[in-house]
């Protein structure tokens, strides 16, 4: 690597890794209690756990709805969502869809009434529903690749993200029918002395397949079949072609194989467990709080996606080439504790001036964002896998992604 070069590394995985699929039944329930109930304070994690003849969904938390709003069928949409992300068969590593091979164990009560009395209130008075800090994050490192402008993230992980959402649509359409839910991604970005991107080092994919060495004899000829698919379905549509040159590494299944039985079989999945993966790769910091199966009460999800929101407006502006935004709250207070920037030496002007210019125009007060970002809507089971961030704004998802020009135009004044 030459002087005063860097790398970076960020990691994904798919929908149908075991930790995911916990992501995307916590929030499945979520979006359906919203739907019955928008006002609906909800909290709910889940567990999975194959063995040999049964695999087990545990769900655990509080959910707490409007007097007279039908409570979903919890076991119902767990199933659900697990059947949809691909878990129909024992063999590959869950049966979502079978009473028989598969059981779900529900242990879901009412919210704390202490809790709740803080965040039942106006929408200007509304407290946090937790004490924490959360982060939000953007660089310009996406804008120099197209297919990726506009997303202003970090390139490891939008590289990552993008393989795994890939994985999953292959599997889906059926190009790649081997394939199973269960994947994951890293990529090795290396960066000039100034910062830019300029070629992936590393790219490291696992998928579950089939065993196919009946099919091509044997294992070497089943990897090289693999290895090919991979290449020219998931890798060569993500990864921008400058980016690949003849000294990147790339590693398919690095074990070998990795066939079936997968999924919740091979590894246990919780809900919470993949924050980096759902946020920055680990560019920007993290406060901790997970968001999958969370209402927008809970500061930990909400205030993230503000902090992002604003983040996202400091770059696009042009105020700063990176930039990180830390909120802080207080259990039933409405006014964060705490509100810092960091453009980490890239500010076209002090980090003072635009923390000023983050506060005039962003409310970070949770009735406020919850209004702002329409965060009461049955929206979140798109973000359990793929990314929270770097989405596209699209059908009343990823509203925090969304850039108010008027908001850019009021903030470049300053320039």
């Amino acid at each position: 690597m030459k002087d005063g070069h860097w790398v970076f590394t960020s990691e994904s995985v798919s929908s149908g890794h075991p930790d995911k699929l916990c992501d995307a039944i916590s929030d499945a329930i979520l979006d359906a209690c919203l739907t019955v109930d928008p006002n609906a304070k909800v909290a709910v994690e889940t567990l999975v756990k194959g063995e040999a003849s049964r695999s087990h969904i545990v769900l655990g938390g509080e959910v707490t709805l409007a007097h007279g709003a039908k409570v979903p069928d919890f076991e119902a949409v767990a199933r659900e969502a697990a059947v949809a992300i691909g878990y129909t068969d024992h063999a590959i590593g869950m049966d979502a869809g079978s009473h028989d091979s598969c059981k779900v164990q529900v242990l879901i009560t009412s919210q704390s009434t202490h809790i709740n009395r803080g965040v039942v209130q106006d929408i200007d008075d509304q407290g946090a529903g937790d004490q924490g800090l959360m982060f939000g994050y953007a660089c310009d490192e996406t804008e120099l690749f197209d297919g990726h402008k506009g997303r202003w993230m970090p390139l490891a992980i939008a590289l990552s993200q993008g393989l795994t959402r890939a994985l999953t649509e292959r599997r889906v359409d059926g190009t790649l029918p081997w394939s199973r839910p269960d994947g994951k991604s890293q990529v090795t970005v290396e960066h000039d002395s100034n910062g830019n991107p300029v070629r992936c080092s590393h790219i490291v994919i696992a998928i579950q397949h089939r065993d196919m060495i009946a099919d091509f004899g044997s294992e070497e000829a089943e990897q090289a079949y693999i290895m090919d698919q991979i290449r020219t379905h998931v890798i060569n549509p993500v990864i921008p072609s400058q980016l690949i040159d003849n000294a990147t590494q790339i590693t398919v299944n690095g074990t070998g194989r990795f066939v079936d039985p997968g999924g919740p079989y091979a590894d246990a999945g919780l809900t919470g467990r993949k924050i980096i993966v759902d946020t920055y790769g680990g560019r920007g910091r993290h406060g901790g709080g997970a968001f999958s199966g969370k209402d927008p009460s809970k500061v930990d999800r909400s205030a993230a996606y503000a902090a992002r929101w604003a983040a996202k407006h400091v770059v696009a502006a042009g105020l700063a080439r990176e930039c990180e935004i830390q909120l802080g709250y207080a259990i039933g207070v409405a006014a964060p504790v705490g509100i810092r920037v960091d453009t980490f030496g890239t500010g076209k002007v002090s980090d003072e001036v635009i923390a000023q210019l983050v506060d005039q125009q962003f409310s970070f007060r949770p009735g406020h964002i919850i209004r702002d970002l329409a965060l009461r809507n049955p929206i979140y089971s798109s973000t359990s896998a793929g990314g929270h961030f770097g989405r596209e704004p699209v059908d009343g998802m990823f509203t925090w992604e969304a850039i108010d020009e008027a908001r850019i135009a009021a903030m470049q004044r300053v320039l």
